[in-house]
């Protein structure tokens, strides 16, 4: 089943493929979020190397499970024909009540039916504290009016 925007990109069908990228992890349910990448999806995760969709889906699973209310942005920092190059940021605490932010690099590649095939990640991280938080809007899809990544100096 299609999933558009296809493949090749153009600014804005790659500005909307990052949105409705975000969308989908902000969900955080694993199950829907597998279904934007191909059966065979290939990633690298920091040390993690998940293939196919049920690794995807356990992977975010475990991610989710840990990273408790998880919110994210994501931000187009280049693409081309079936490419696309994002920068990101999320915040999350752990189950101690510790606040992270972390920064992170993807590149993706899709297929003709507007799939992800390849998706390589680095990200690094760091504990803030509660005030030093950026993203305040209810879990779940980042409100259009809230600021983005550049806007918020990140």
């Amino acid at each position: 089943m299609p999933r558009p925007p296809l493949p090749p990109f153009t600014r804005e069908s790659a500005i909307e493929k990052v949105r409705l990228a975000e969308d989908g992890w902000n969900s955080r349910d694993p199950a829907k979020v597998a279904l934007a990448y191909t059966p065979d999806t290939v990633w690298r995760n920091r040390a993690e190397f998940p293939r196919g969709r049920s690794e995807v889906e356990a992977f975010l699973t475990r991610k989710w499970n840990h990273e408790l209310e998880y919110r994210l942005i994501k931000e187009l920092w280049a693409f081309t024909g079936n490419r696309i190059a994002v920068r990101y940021a999320y915040e999350y605490r752990d189950d101690s009540g510790q606040w992270f932010r972390a920064y992170g690099n993807e590149n993706w590649e899709f297929v003709e039916d507007g799939l992800m095939h390849n998706r390589h990640s680095s990200i690094n991280e760091h504990p803030i504290s509660e005030t030093e938080r950026k993203f305040h809007w209810p879990l779940g899809r980042r409100p259009d009016d809230h600021p983005g990544l550049s806007e918020l100096g990140l």
